[in-house]
């Protein structure tokens, strides 16, 4: 009795400018607009992918992580806000990564598969992402509103992969360029409201932990 109570007060949540706002945030931080180059490379050197396959294992691992990424951290002894501080840090040096066209996350996996490695993981299902999920679950956005959030930019993510070429003819190596330094001023303006608010909840929990 007690799950389905739970489960109605999470549909009762359903916001779909909450939707919208945290779809935004995540896209960004997904960076589906400047992957394109990396899967045209991949294709370049004979790399197949399957679009399908792609966007589901990346959806599923997000939702799992979304679902036990808080629990993970209690057993660890993290609380989320401070988590949250974390990610937004890795949220901001990724900002960097896509403004100023530098190199921080390495690429140092595997490449034996395009399909996993590396376009679910690390590309679309890693840090970034994972950090970001967990960081707009510490800022208050609901289960229901995340979870459909995230099917829905992994729908634009099996939509990008699977008319990849039309869509770099659409924007040009240009128009991919701008809109990929345009998101990156996004994401980091984004980043330091994450770090800010949540940095005081941090100065709060301790504040309340030491009277």
């Amino acid at each position: 009795m007690e799950f389905w109570n739970n489960i109605l007060h999470e549909l009762s949540l359903f916001d779909f400018r909450e939707i919208l706002g945290s779809f935004m945030i995540l896209f960004v931080a997904v960076d589906i607009i400047g992957a394109i180059p990396i899967i045209l490379s991949l294709k370049d050197k004979g790399q197949n992918y399957n679009s399908f396959q792609v966007s589901f294992y990346s959806c599923i691992m997000l939702l799992a992580f979304l679902f036990i990424g808080e629990p993970m951290l209690g057993f660890f002894g993290v609380d989320i806000s401070s988590f949250a501080v974390a990610g937004g840090i890795v949220l901001f040096v990724l900002a960097v990564e896509m403004i100023f066209g530098i190199q921080v996350f390495k690429d140092d996996g595997p490449s034996a598969s395009a399909t996993f490695v590396p376009l679910v993981f690390p590309l679309f299902a890693g840090a970034a992402s994972f950090t970001t999920l967990l960081t707009l679950r510490a800022d208050g956005y609901a289960m229901i509103n995340l979870v459909l959030c995230v099917i829905f930019n992994m729908s634009v993510v099996f939509l990008v992969l699977k008319f990849v070429n039309p869509v770099e003819r659409f924007f040009g190596k240009g128009g991919i360029y701008v809109l990929r330094k345009f998101f990156g001023v996004i994401l980091l303006a984004i980043s330091v409201k994450f770090i800010t608010g949540n940095i005081l909840r941090v100065i709060d929990i301790m504040h309340a932990a030491n009277q």
